[in-house]
């Protein structure tokens, strides 16, 4: 489809060079049966350019693509109009472009509010340059000890920041499944977590952006990045962030353990509790691990299932440890919220990269 749209506007472009040719009387132009004065030449040869150029920015996928169609589609149907009888078939073209081109323009719009986000949470994020120690381990529970040994913490630098992408498919509670792509950046010091989804929901593309920041949390769901569909930002979105701000850390950058912020309970030999302190709201987890030391599940009950409105039991079992980045991590889990009737799994995960203490984008 990507080959199809970039033929149309790259072939549309090329028939606006008719009006030109025929204007300078450059050769037989049949098609077109009513004079062109030279001024309007030259915008025939201007928006035949445009398009041209719109094409060839959509092939090497630069973001500003859509303006320029968006503009090309603006003259290219005001020529249309003034010449209607020779040339108003290309008014199909036009409305196929200009409906792409927006939703183009929309989507990078939308994605771009992440983008500036994160520019401004990395430009006063601290940059940590410690070590982690075998000491930096001895206040915390065995079975956590023995978790951040495994990974292979020890002698790493403490993680001040951690960007991840996901493949994976969610759903909402009666509605199938969809696949979904993901990017997220977060921030250990000042916890930030900002996370953007890009979906096809029903076959219309989707994307969503989730912000959890000292001023708050947020999210929002938009169709074709043109209509929200799903938004939310009141104070109940804080602690439910909160514990998926402090999964991540427990999941993905386990070096951010090492923490004044959480206070832990040991358990039992193969379980702990921990409870995370932010701005402050306080959640609690139970952390469980298997004998190889691996965290294999995080339960928490401070979390807010959006559809219901209602605090549930929210796990989030992983499995298929591998070495990435000279961690031991986990690469594929599940996201499952556990309602008086049964376990519900909303979100499928598979890790696709990770890489810690980011200084740009």
């Amino acid at each position: 489809m990507r080959a199809v749209f970039f033929m149309l506007i790259l072939i549309h472009g090329l028939i606006h060079f008719m009006g030109f040719a025929k204007a300078l009387d450059l050769g037989n132009m049949e098609q077109l049966t009513k004079d062109i004065p030279k001024p309007l030449g030259i915008l025939w040869l201007l928006t035949g350019l445009l398009f041209v150029i719109s094409a060839v920015l959509y092939f090497i996928k630069k973001d500003f693509w859509p303006i320029l169609s968006i503009v090309a589609v603006v003259l290219s149907q005001l020529l249309i109009i003034m010449f209607w009888k020779d040339s108003k078939f290309g008014t199909i073209a036009n409305i196929i472009i200009l409906i792409i081109g927006i939703v183009a323009w929309a989507n990078t719009s939308f994605e771009n509010q992440y983008h500036e986000d994160v520019f401004l949470a990395m430009r006063s994020a601290p940059k940590v340059k410690e070590l982690i120690t075998e000491k930096d381990l001895e206040h915390l529970p065995t079975p956590v000890q023995n978790y951040l040994s495994y990974v292979g913490i020890v002698g790493k630098p403490k993680v001040f920041n951690f960007r991840i992408t996901f493949e994976g498919q969610m759903r909402d509670k009666g509605k199938d499944w969809f696949s979904f792509t993901s990017e997220q950046y977060n921030f250990v010091e000042d916890p930030t977590r900002l996370f953007f989804m890009k979906a096809k929901v029903s076959g219309l593309p989707t994307a969503g952006y989730h912000r959890y920041a000292t001023d708050g949390a947020s999210m929002l769901i938009k169709l074709l990045s043109l209509f929200s569909v799903a938004k939310m930002d009141g104070p109940e979105m804080f602690p439910t962030e909160t514990v998926t701000f402090f999964n991540d850390m427990c999941l993905f950058a386990p070096a951010a353990l090492v923490d004044e912020r959480i206070q832990w309970e040991e358990l039992d030999a193969f379980s702990a509790r921990a409870v995370f302190t932010n701005n402050g709201c306080r959640i609690s987890a139970v952390l469980y691990f298997n004998e190889k030391g691996r965290l294999v599940n995080f339960v928490s009950e401070d979390r807010i299932a959006v559809s219901e409105m209602k605090t549930f039991p929210f796990s989030t079992p992983v499995g298929n440890y591998k070495e990435i980045n000279g961690h031991i991590l986990p690469t594929y889990g599940e996201a499952i919220w556990h309602y008086p009737d049964g376990e519900f799994v909303y979100g499928k995960f598979n890790l696709m990269t990770i890489t810690y203490n980011v200084e740009k984008q």
